[in-house]
């Protein structure tokens, strides 16, 4: 379970978040929705560690996040999938090299990057694009790439921050019954998003942030 207790988040005088209050449980699908600035993606990089709040304790499992020390924290990012709108590739890398970069950092064994890699392009569809580099593919490739890597440690959270912002129609749809499916495998999904047709196609719980604040949370219907 994942709880927001009283978080605040203040950059100098500018407060970004004021007294969030949130529980996350397991297997839940949750959409963040709201305007630019609202505090979304500031959300998410404390989810992630990369930031400390101001105020307030972000548990998973009863752990707080923002006391790990160094070691630990990098072994609490690795159960932590993280899709950008704008891929964050590596340009002079295959699209295998872009997935396996996440493992080999990791000092996993060769047979196992390779078995694995080869798993998530296939669950993707992106196994025939392995040699390909990021500058051959489609938006909706790179996106699937970048999921792909998301998912190479088998992560028991995935957050997607806007990853349909950049795609078309179709490639947006299809990256949304990925996610989907990867919900349904077991893994709790945190999907910000401005698309209103995502919203409605979804039909799941939507938690909607304005000026640093929650001013709704539904339930799926």
């Amino acid at each position: 379970m994942l709880a927001f207790k009283n978080i605040s988040k203040d950059y100098g005088m500018q407060k970004t978040l004021k007294d969030i209050n949130l529980t996350i449980y397991p297997q839940e699908f949750v959409l963040l929705i709201g305007p630019s600035g609202a505090g979304k993606s500031t959300l998410m990089h404390l989810l992630l560690g990369a930031q400390k709040p101001t105020t307030g304790s972000i548990q998973i499992d009863g752990t707080q996040i923002e006391n790990l020390d160094t070691e630990t924290m990098q072994e609490y990012r690795r159960m932590i999938g993280m899709v950008f709108q704008d891929y964050k590739l590596l340009a002079q890398k295959t699209v295998f090299e872009n997935v396996a970069f996440a493992m080999q950092v990791c000092g996993e064994e060769d047979d196992d990057i390779v078995r694995r890699v080869n798993e998530v392009l296939e669950k993707v569809n992106l196994l025939h694009k392995s040699k390909n580099y990021p500058d051959e593919l489609s938006g909706g490739e790179k996106q699937r790439t970048a999921l792909a890597r998301a998912l190479v440690h088998k992560p028991k959270l995935l957050i997607a921050d806007e990853p349909t912002g950049n795609l078309d129609p179709d490639s947006a749809m299809q990256m949304i019954e990925l996610l989907k499916t990867i919900n349904a495998e077991g893994v709790t999904v945190i999907l910000a998003t401005h698309n209103q047709e995502i919203v409605e196609y979804l039909k799941t719980r939507v938690i909607k942030i304005e000026d640093g604040m929650i001013v709704s949370d539904q339930k799926a219907a």
